[in-house]
């Protein structure tokens, strides 16, 4: 008898998407849940593509914005990849457009998956292998420094649910550049220095790091759009500025319910 609020995070969405007999108990689920968020406006979409009848907020969630902070000068030329090796992160594309890159251009890899034997394959075959650091798994205070010793964070991704990734390194003053998919919109835009590309674009995405490439050079390694962008991040997923939202919408459902 208790009101339910129910948060969609991503991959249960993306999974349920897939699976039709799935779609009746969601919007059952939904039906019966006195308020529903998600934390990207891509994924609402998808989620209302099976229960059309759903009214969804879009609440993201937090981000620890302590431990993602400014610190230090990029090295130049570095480019920076955080998250699985597999086929959804698109770690191949990124790969093809760095061997379009000067030489001087480098990439550090954090993660692990089950493509890494593949993507090692890959970067040995374009002739970029030297120029890529295979860093694998590390903890958060290691992935802070980084964050804020990259030019720019790459995403290649598809159908990501929201794209925390790009949200802690522009907390770090780190630029993003991603593909134009999934919750990565919400994260990433022009408008505080990132960079969209069209997924699958691989001469857009070599394109998007050249010009940072070139962009830091010009600038002396100062980015002009970092306070902006990491700005825009704390309005949105400080862990203050989040719970509000939060607490705000779990009591107007007990109100709902109680009315």
């Amino acid at each position: 008898g208790k009101p339910l609020v129910t948060t969609m995070h991503g991959s249960d969405v993306r999974l349920a998407r897939k699976v039709s007999v799935v779609h009746p108990l969601m919007r059952a689920v939904l039906r019966r849940s006195q308020a529903v968020t998600a934390v990207s406006s891509w994924l609402a979409d998808e989620a209302r593509a099976m229960a059309p009848e759903a009214r969804i907020v879009v609440a993201p969630m937090p981000a620890d914005t302590a431990a993602f902070a400014p610190a230090g000068t990029p090295v130049a030329g570095r480019f920076l990849f955080v998250g699985r090796l597999n086929a959804q992160k698109g770690v191949a594309d990124l790969l093809d457009a760095l061997a379009q890159l000067p030489s001087t251009a480098t990439l550090d890899v954090v993660g692990d998956g089950d493509d890494r034997a593949a993507l090692h394959a890959r970067a040995e075959g374009l002739g970029i292998a030297t120029r890529v650091r295979w860093i694998g798994h590390i903890d958060r205070s290691a992935l802070a420094d980084a964050y804020r010793g990259a030019i720019a964070v790459v995403m290649p991704s598809r159908d990501e649910g929201l794209g925390l990734v790009g949200v802690e390194a522009q907390l770090c003053s780190t630029p993003v550049i991603a593909y134009r998919s999934g919750g990565l919109p919400d994260v990433v835009d022009a408008a505080w220095g990132g960079t969209l590309v069209e997924p699958g674009d691989l001469t857009g995405l070599a394109a998007a790091m050249r010009a940072r490439l070139v962009a830091r050079s010009a600038a002396g390694g100062v980015d002009a759009s970092a306070g902006a962008a990491r700005a825009r991040m704390l309005e949105r997923f400080a862990p203050r500025e989040v719970a509000s939202r939060y607490l705000a919408l779990y009591e107007q459902a007990v109100r709902d319910a109680t009315a």
